[in-house]
């Protein structure tokens, strides 16, 4: 019996080679969004990178570009508060979205951010996926499903990260997926496939390139 969910096959050689070339090209930092009217025209392939502040979400994005530092890391729940907009080449959006369930930060400001999260995920026409990234330390929490439902109401597929799997030993990893694949069956819009990846090691990266590369 095949499991719901399972981790998603490495990519075949096309797909690695596209993924390779769509990140191996340009990769610009264009604008940051504050506001639904400072959104760039919705001309091209775009995906979304949402998670909670702390998942590892530009780590990822660093280790994705392969530039080490054009998302900003930081220790400080929060920093990123705007709609952070990456070009990759002329054919693909990459965007980063404000981190969400920070404990430290001024009530207003969440209000703020993630009424304009919501806008965007419910609005933009050319979006293709977002990528909902999960601490494979934690599992999927209740703020992470807030967003998932959010992306449900919307009809936005999402496709749910792990990341950090190098921190987690091979024997706890079976229980993480276990509760993850749980959580996502609740999801119409949840694609099904998970996809681990680790920063550090490089584990999922050619995967989620290829994934991004082959998006029509």
């Amino acid at each position: 019996m095949k499991l719901p969910f399972p981790l998603m096959d490495d990519p075949d050689s096309f797909a690695a080679e596209r993924g390779r070339l769509l990140f191996a090209g340009p990769v610009d930092f264009l604008k940051g969004v504050v506001a639904m009217s400072g959104l760039p025209p919705a001309d091209r392939i775009e995906v979304c990178f949402a998670g909670r502040s702390n998942v590892g979400k530009s780590s990822l994005i660093n280790a994705l570009t392969g530039r080490k530092a054009i998302a900003r890391a930081s220790n400080t729940p929060g920093r990123t508060q705007e709609i952070n907009f990456f070009a990759l080449g002329e054919s693909h959006y990459l965007v980063d979205l404000p981190g969400y369930g920070y404990a430290n930060a001024p009530l207003d400001k969440v209000a703020a951010w993630q009424a304009l999260l919501k806008k965007y995920l419910s609005g933009r026409q050319s979006l293709r996926r977002a990528f909902v990234l999960v601490d494979t330390r934690h599992g999927i929490k209740s703020v992470d499903e807030e967003i998932m439902s959010l992306l449900d109401s919307s009809a936005v597929t999402f496709q749910c990260v792990l990341t950090k799997a190098d921190k987690v030993k091979d024997k706890d990893r079976e229980a993480v997926l276990e509760q993850v694949r749980a959580k996502l069956a609740k999801h119409p819009a949840a694609y099904p496939e998970i996809i681990m990846t680790s920063s550090e090691k490089g584990d999922g990266i050619a995967t989620l390139r290829a994934v991004i590369a082959t998006l029509e």
